[in-house]
């Protein structure tokens, strides 16, 4: 996310009030939340049309525009918790009909891309963990062009797949990047306030990581 990592930066954070541990739990568990909603929202929207789904895609990303420069509000609290809920429904009811299409037209690219993604995933934020050396200062590029692709990846996807695999596979390795330096922040600088945007973060790289590899395998 670009403001996930420009403005949300700062070069004395503040003390951290709770464990390393207890805020990787906490920023997985609404990770895994917004992968619900995301989720869900494939399902309501399967069967939405193109043009309708591509209008929720403009949404969603409209959405994640205002969580990263519209102020603390949307960054921290409970209302900053429901706007990441809400985006991620809005993100996967744009979905909807690409998983329902390679759900019944190309199943082996679904399972490859949910398998990668997930291996992706763990095979990043263990890297990013395990690393000595301090990656912050990687956050900010990486993250604007990150954000920048999240739109670009379903929007393409939904017209008929017109990405190029080696723009995909582009994507692919910025957004597995993006994962190993928040990963990485969020061991040596997260605090408690960090919690909501590291989450939004980490779930639109899955999404962007998803998409891609979706494109990827559909193409072979």
């Amino acid at each position: 996310m670009s403001e996930t990592s420009t403005a949300y930066y700062r070069e004395e954070a503040a003390p951290r009030a709770i464990s390393t541990a207890q805020l990787m739990g906490q920023v997985l568990f609404l990770v895994a939340i917004a992968l619900g909603f995301c989720a869900v929202g494939t399902l309501i929207g399967k069967d939405l049309a193109l043009g309708t789904a591509r209008l929720f895609s403009f949404a969603g990303f409209g959405m994640l525009l205002v969580s990263s420069f519209a102020g603390e509000r949307f960054r921290v609290g409970s209302f900053a918790m429901f706007w990441l809920f809400a985006t991620a429904l809005v993100i996967g009811l744009g979905l909807g009909p690409v998983i329902e299409y390679f759900a019944t037209v190309d199943t082996s690219a679904l399972t490859q891309a949910f398998a990668g993604t997930a291996a992706t995933v763990a095979g990043a934020g263990a890297l990013g963990f395990a690393l000595s050396k301090d990656l912050a200062r990687w956050m900010r590029p990486l993250s604007l062009v990150v954000f920048a692709a999240c739109c670009g990846t379903i929007v393409f996807t939904l017209f008929a797949g017109s990405v190029s695999p080696w723009v995909s596979a582009g994507i692919y390795l910025l957004s597995a990047a993006l994962i190993v330096v928040d990963f990485n922040y969020l061991r040596k600088h997260g605090t408690e306030r960090d919690t909501i945007w590291l989450a939004t973060g980490i779930f639109v790289s899955i999404v962007n990581i998803f998409v891609s590899l979706l494109n990827i395998f559909s193409s072979d």
